[in-house]
């Protein structure tokens, strides 16, 4: 029976699918359980969104209760230019990465599931900062539960392997076909982050979550070759995701993390300037490439998008001061001064 969905449930879907915070997702799922045609044909969907609503409820939850006495949280709120997910095979090296690029001090052991919760951290490149989520290891053996809800909020994946490793390739095989169960897919394109559709995960899913993925090469300092490590790791798994070569222990490679990730996410930075005095260079809103006046004007304050009248621009484009309109398309390091 076709589903035969409202134009308030779809809208209400796609917010779902490009919202980042707990809260405002769980609010979605609710609005989208309230529009959404109640007959046979909806039924396995509106039991999904019920059983979503319970999972991210019971997550906020005890984030809140582990907050509250001191405890890690399962639900990390994004923070910074993106949410990018830390995750990988046991024994990969995540939290020794995590720990030399942010500076959290996460545990690392030569053990694992060394990492049992959700681990954020800041990592700075230039005048910006990463949201680097250290995740516990993926394997069919010790599934975590709440993964899926920890990478909705993610704009995209690190994934670490053990280049070292004899079963690397099978490590890989198998942290695929675990996300998999969790309506995850990582993807080697790039473009703006969304969801379904992808060739592994149901395209009419509303929750399933495709995430551009960064794949990491660890303890490439022990490597010979490190070309033709590389092309047989590539034959081998078959993958094709953009690869850099690294060391946790020693650092290698490590400095090009920020700027591949500044590039591949198209971020732009954007600072604001009030009527007469200099602009505020220090602390910029960032958007993505494509985006605009209206969407600065939101990130300043959700009523200043709705009362904006137009900007003025210093920047790469036009001319220095130019009056442009709320829909004006921003390039990297623009100053604009915001006029409601």
């Amino acid at each position: 029976m076709p589903a035969n969905l409202s134009p308030e449930y779809k809208a209400a879907e796609a917010a779902y699918r490009k919202a980042r915070e707990p809260r405002e997702r769980l609010d979605l799922l609710r609005e989208m359980l309230r529009t959404i045609p109640k007959h046979k044909g909806t039924e396995r969907l509106q039991a999904d969104i019920k059983a979503r609503i319970k999972e991210l409820s019971d997550e906020i939850d005890i984030s809140r209760r582990r907050g509250g006495h001191g405890g890690p949280a399962l639900v990390i709120r994004p923070e910074g230019a993106a949410q990018i997910a830390l995750i990988g095979p046991p024994n990969s090296g995540k939290s020794l990465l995590h720990a030399r690029m942010t500076g959290s001090g996460a545990h690392d052991a030569p053990y694992p599931f060394t990492t049992q919760v959700p681990q954020p951290g800041m990592m700075p490149y230039e005048d910006i900062y990463f949201q680097l989520v250290d995740l516990p290891a993926v394997t069919s053996e010790h599934p975590t539960p709440w993964l899926q809800g920890a990478l909705q909020s993610a704009d995209a994946a690190l994934l670490m392997i053990d280049i070292t490793e004899p079963t690397c390739v099978e490590q890989l095989d198998d942290v695929h076909s675990t996300l998999r169960t969790r309506r995850v897919a990582l993807s080697d394109r790039w473009e703006a982050r969304s969801t379904a559709p992808d060739d592994s995960i149901d395209d009419g899913d509303p929750f399933a979550v495709r995430l551009p993925t960064l794949l990491l090469a660890n303890k490439i300092d022990v490597v010979t070759d490190i070309d033709a490590e590389l092309q047989a790791l590539r034959e081998l798994s078959g993958l094709r995701y953009p690869t850099l070569a690294v060391s946790a222990t020693t650092g290698y490679g490590l400095g090009k993390l920020g700027a591949e990730l500044f590039s591949r996410l198209r971020i732009v930075r954007v600072y604001t300037k009030t009527p007469g005095h200099a602009s505020e260079k220090s602390h910029p809103f960032t958007l993505r490439s494509g985006e605009t006046v209206r969407d600065v004007a939101r990130l300043v304050h959700k009523d200043l998008s709705r009362s904006l009248r137009y900007a003025r621009v210093w920047g790469h484009a036009g001319f220095d001061g130019q009056h442009v309109g709320p829909e004006h398309v921003l390039v990297d390091r623009d100053v604009i001064e915001l006029h409601a």
